[in-house]
C-alpha cells in the first residue's frame, strides 16, 4: 500500500520503508541487494514484505539504479 490509511501502522508502509532505504543509499551511495534486504529485515519485523515494493517505488521515481553485473543498487538522486 502506498497511501497509509487510518488503520495502517505508519512504520509499516511502503513509503516509510522507501524512506529508510533511500536514506541508507544516500549514505553509502551504492549497496548490494542482499545487504539492503538484510537492513530492511533488521529495521522492521516484516520488512521483507515491504522491501521489493519499496525498491520498485524508488526505481519508478528515478532515485535508484540497479546494476545487474554487481547485483547492486546505486543512489542517483533526482535528475
Amino acid at each position: 500500500m502506498l497511501r497509509p490509511s487510518k488503520h495502517s501502522h505508519p512504520d509499516l508502509t511502503v513509503m516509510n520503508m522507501a524512506y529508510l532505504l533511500l536514506a541508507r543509499l544516500k549514505k553509502t551511495r551504492s549497496e548490494e541487494y542482499s545487504a539492503l534486504l538484510r537492513y530492511a529485515t533488521r529495521s522492521y519485523k516484516g520488512g521483507e514484505a515491504l522491501f521489493l515494493p519499496s525498491l520498485s517505488f524508488l526505481f519508478l521515481l528515478g532515485l535508484v539504479k540497479y546494476h545487474a553485473k554487481g547485483d547492486r543498487f546505486e543512489y542517483v538522486g533526482a535528475t
